[in-house]
C-alpha cells in the first residue's frame, strides 16, 4: 500500500466519524449523551476488561505494572463519570434575563486525539467519554506501542455502543500501522485536536491548522520545608514516586529538601524503600539512564529490580529498595537529572533554608516543566500562596502525593484527567486539567436590553484625581 492510499484511509476514517457526529447530534438529548459516555465508561471499568487492558499494555508497551494500570484504568474513569455527572451539554445550558444572552451547547465536531504509550487505554478512554458527553465523534491516533490497547479498548466500547444502537463511527482509530504522515492528516482533517504525549506531537499539532488543545512537558519538582512532618512527606513521595512505575507525567523528579529536615528526611524515605546515592556517585547513575544521550529504555517505567540491574545498583542498595534518590545540585541541559526521568529515580537537592528551595524549584521549571505542577511540603500555607505568586506553574499541590491529586482526586477539587494544561509557560492553550468543557463550544442568542452606558466621569474620576485629565 503506498501513501496515497494510506492517506486516503485515513480521510474515509474522519469522513465516517463526521456522517457519524451528525446523526449523534441531530434531535439529541442529554441523556443519549449521557448514555453514549456512560457506555464508554463501563467499557473500561468493568472488571475483567479493565484486568484484560492493563495486563495487554504492559505486555505490549513495557511500560508500568498491572495492578497500578488497573487502579489508573478504574479511578481515573470513575473520577471522570463522577465530574460529568449532571452536566449540562446539550441544548440550553444558561439563560440570564439580565443579560439577554441564552447559552446553547453544541459539539465541536470530530475530534482527533493523539495518545501516549504510557496510559493506552487510560488516557484514550478519558477522551472518548469526553467526547461523547458533549455530542462529539472521536479519531484516535495511538502511539505505536498502544495501538493493541486501543483496539481492545474500542472493541470493548463497540460492545456497549452495541446495547444502545450506537454507531460504531462515533469512536474510531487510525488504522493500523500507525505513522507520522498518518496523523498528520488527521491532526489537518479534525475540528479540534487533544493531544497527550511527545512534545513533537505537541508541536505538530499546535501547527497543523485545526484548533489544538495539548499539554506541556512534565518534570514535577517538589519542596519539602522545615515545617513537614518528614515520615508523611516520605511515604506520600515513595507512593507517587512509584506507582505505575513513574509512568505518570505528575510523578515526582525532583525533591527539594531544606537542610534543618534533609537528614530526618532521607532517613524517613530509607524506611519507604528510598535508597539514597550519594553525589559522588551520581556520575554512575548518569552514565547509566542516559547511555547515548536518551534515557535508558531498560529502565523506563521497570520494576524496581531490572531498574536497579540496569543501573549497576542491585548489589549497592538494601534488598527492599523501591526507587533511587540521587544527591545533586546540578541544574540545566547539562545535568540531565534535573530533567524528566519517566523511572524510578528522582534527583534530591538540598536547600538552606524555603527562599533558597523555592529558588532552586524555579531554575528545575526554567529548565524543563514550566507551567506543569509543583508539591509542596509544609503546614505554611502562606508558602503555597508564595509559590503560586513567584512560580511558573499552574498547580501547586499541597501535602498531598503528587501523581494522585494533579490529575484530580476524590480529596481534592481538581477535575479528574489524564492530560495537564502547562498555560503560556508551557506552550499551551489551556492552564487547567484537561476535562468536558474543552470538548463544547456554545452558541450565544443576544437580545436587547435596556442602555447600560456610563458617564466618562463614572468611570475617569479616580485616575483623574491621580493623574489630573
Amino acid at each position: 500500500m503506498n501513501a496515497q492510499d494510506d492517506l486516503a484511509i485515513v480521510d474515509q476514517v474522519m469522513a465516517r466519524a463526521r456522517a457519524a457526529q451528525k446523526v449523534f447530534e441531530t434531535g439529541a438529548t442529554q441523556e443519549r449523551y449521557d448514555r453514549a459516555a456512560a457506555a464508554a465508561g463501563w467499557a473500561i471499568m468493568e472488571p475483567d476488561r479493565n484486568r484484560s487492558l492493563a495486563e495487554l499494555a504492559v505486555k505490549t508497551t513495557g511500560l508500568g505494572n498491572v495492578p497500578d494500570k488497573i487502579i489508573k484504568n478504574h479511578r481515573k474513569t470513575l473520577g471522570l463519570m463522577r465530574d460529568i455527572a449532571g452536566a449540562r451539554t446539550c441544548g440550553v445550558i444558561d439563560d440570564n434575563p439580565d443579560t439577554g444572552i441564552t447559552k446553547i451547547a453544541r459539539p465541536v465536531g470530530v475530534v482527533g486525539a493523539v495518545v501516549p504509550s504510557t496510559n493506552p487505554a487510560a488516557t484514550p478512554a478519558n477522551n472518548i467519554i469526553n467526547a461523547l458527553k458533549c455530542g462529539n465523534a472521536i479519531v484516535l491516533s495511538p502511539s505505536p506501542k498502544g495501538i493493541p490497547s486501543c483496539e481492545l479498548l474500542l472493541s470493548y466500547i463497540y460492545t456497549e455502543f452495541d446495547k444502545l444502537g450506537l454507531d460504531h463511527d462515533l469512536a474510531q482509530m487510525i488504522p493500523a500501522p500507525g505513522s507520522k504522515a498518518k496523523t498528520q492528516r488527521m491532526l489537518e482533517a479534525a475540528d479540534l485536536l487533544v493531544v497527550t504525549g511527545s512534545q513533537d506531537n505537541v508541536r505538530r499539532a499546535y501547527s497543523s491548522g485545526t484548533p489544538a488543545v495539548a499539554v506541556g512537558a512534565g518534570n514535577v519538582t517538589v519542596i519539602v520545608d522545615e515545617t513537614a512532618d518528614p515520615k508523611a512527606a516520605a511515604a506520600k513521595i515513595a507512593a507517587s514516586k512509584c506507582f505505575d512505575n513513574a509512568t505518570s507525567c505528575s510523578s515526582e523528579n525532583e525533591i527539594v529538601v531544606v537542610d534543618a529536615v534533609y537528614d530526618d528526611f532521607v532517613a524517613a524515605l530509607a524506611k519507604e524503600g528510598g535508597a539514597l546515592v550519594p553525589a559522588t556517585e551520581a556520575d554512575g547513575i548518569i552514565s547509566k539512564l542516559w547511555p547515548d544521550g536518551h534515557l535508558n529504555r531498560a529502565v523506563i517505567a521497570q520494576d524496581a529490580a531490572p531498574m536497579l540491574a540496569a543501573l549497576g545498583m542491585s548489589d549497592k542498595v538494601p534488598p527492599d529498595t523501591r526507587f533511587l534518590a540521587v544527591e545533586t545540585d546540578g541544574i540545566g541541559p547539562e545535568h540531565p537529572l534535573s530533567g524528566e526521568k519517566l523511572s524510578r529515580v528522582a534527583a534530591l537537592y538540598r536547600a538552606r533554608d524555603f527562599d533558597d528551595a523555592q529558588s532552586i524549584a524555579a531554575r528545575i521549571l526554567g529548565h524543563m516543566g514550566a507551567g506543569h505542577s509543583i508539591g509542596l511540603h509544609s503546614i505554611d500555607d502562606s508558602r503555597a500562596m508564595a509559590l503560586g505568586a513567584a512560580i511558573p506553574t499552574c498547580r501547586v499541590i499541597v501535602n498531598q502525593a503528587h501523581c494522585f491529586a494533579t490529575g484530580g482526586a476524590f480529596n481534592n477539587g481538581m477535575p479528574f484527567s489524564l492530560s495537564m494544561g502547562c498555560g503560556t509557560w508551557g506552550g499551551n492553550s489551556i492552564d487547567d486539567n484537561l476535562n468536558w468543557r474543552h470538548f463544547m463550544q456554545t452558541t450565544k442568542v443576544i437580545r436587547e436590553i435596556p442602555p447600560n452606558e456610563p458617564k466618562v466621569e463614572d468611570i475617569f474620576a479616580a485616575y483623574w484625581g491621580v493623574a489630573g485629565k
